[in-house]
């Protein structure tokens, strides 16, 4: 990372100047490329590159391209549709989809194919929860295995130690991170209601 600094150090000096020598710049920019430092290629590169020439040669030109198609690829998102999981109680989608992530909205306790909670127990709706957080992963391509975070909203918060021992049998170390609330109330008074990120 310590040639890749000073590559771009190297670069940014270059820039200062409209007679900027290309050539050393165009030198510089496989070393920036090849220390893993695309991001500081994209931001420098492109930017120069697009501004003085009108058909980008070297490695300057597949690193505007790179940051076109990473740009828009951040862009763009992806509903997520699961029949195995209740549908959306308002205006939001089961979770969507955004470069390689995903993000699952709150999911309840409720059966998917009559729309009512599987019991009144905190730990069967935990219980269920869950089974909908997975056919949500599934759909979208991933897995509890990949949960980097997730948030837990509790009615109750006195019912965390009988969550937290089901919660643990769904997520494998290294285990995500996350945050539990009690809230003053949840959706169809909900006991329990659980959000998650997770990798793609």
């Amino acid at each position: 990372m310590a040639g890749a600094a000073g590559a771009l150090a190297k670069a940014m000096a270059i820039v200062s100047f409209p007679s900027a020598r290309v050539a050393e710049l165009r030198a510089s920019a496989p070393n920036v490329i090849t220390q893993g430092a695309q991001f500081c290629c994209l931001a420098v590169g492109s930017r120069i590159f697009q501004r003085r020439s009108k058909e980008p040669s070297g490695p300057f030109a597949s690193c505007s391209g790179a940051a076109r198609s990473m740009v828009q690829s951040t862009l763009q998102k992806e509903a997520v549709v699961s029949a195995d999981a209740p549908a959306a109680l308002g205006p939001y989608s089961q979770a969507i989809k955004s470069g390689n992530l995903v993000f699952v909205s709150g999911v309840l306790g409720l059966v998917p194919e009559t729309g009512s909670f599987v019991s009144e127990s905190v730990e069967g709706q935990t219980e269920q929860v869950l089974k909908n957080m997975g056919a949500i992963l599934k759909a979208a391509g991933s897995s509890y295995e990949n949960v980097v975070k997730t948030t837990i909203m509790l009615a109750d918060l006195n019912d965390f130690k009988k969550v937290n021992e089901i919660y643990a049998k769904y997520f494998p170390a290294p285990f995500p991170a996350r945050s539990t609330y009690q809230v003053a109330a949840l959706p169809l008074n909900a006991r329990v209601e659980i959000e998650c990120i997770a990798l793609l």
